[in-house]
């Protein structure tokens, strides 16, 4: 079986499962028609759009919740901008500004930063605060995912 990813239509807003070994053949949007490419960057989310954008997408958000003057966020951003390239269909990554956010940060119980919170199809995995390496943000992803589709 292959994994079937999720790709917004960049010009209806539409949302498509494709499968993963179609990327290659230049899918379009089931419902406009347009060609669909995946995401390969970090989405900027305020309160207005969390819902839409994580809690209504479905597949696999990892949130990030973060402010611009925090060492340990700044130092996590290129290890995210990285995964949203790598990982561009199966995981969609979204930063959180707390300070721009504050109601989503008490909403979500955040009270250190970064903190990092992964969603699968709506519902919230896992959760983790700290500014971790590479090898072990993926670990956490990978296994995060498979517990909860099991």
């Amino acid at each position: 079986m292959t994994d079937k990813i999720v790709l917004k239509c960049a010009a209806c807003g539409a949302m498509n499962r494709v499968d993963e070994r179609r990327l290659t053949a230049r899918p379009v949007c089931g419902r406009c028609g347009k060609p669909l490419t995946a995401s390969s960057k970090p989405v900027p989310v305020g309160a207005a759009e969390f819902q839409k954008e994580v809690l209504d997408w479905p597949g696999t958000v990892l949130v990030d919740f973060w402010a611009p003057w925090c060492g340990p966020c700044r130092a996590v951003a290129p290890i995210l901008e990285d995964l949203a390239v790598r990982r561009s269909g199966s995981l969609k990554i979204v930063k959180v500004n707390t300070d721009e956010n504050a109601e989503l940060a008490s909403r979500f119980g955040i009270f250190s930063i970064p903190t990092l919170i992964l969603f699968d199809r709506g519902n919230q995995i896992n959760q983790i605060a700290g500014a971790m390496p590479r090898s072990q943000l993926e670990a956490w992803i990978d296994s995060s995912v498979a517990a909860a589709r099991s």
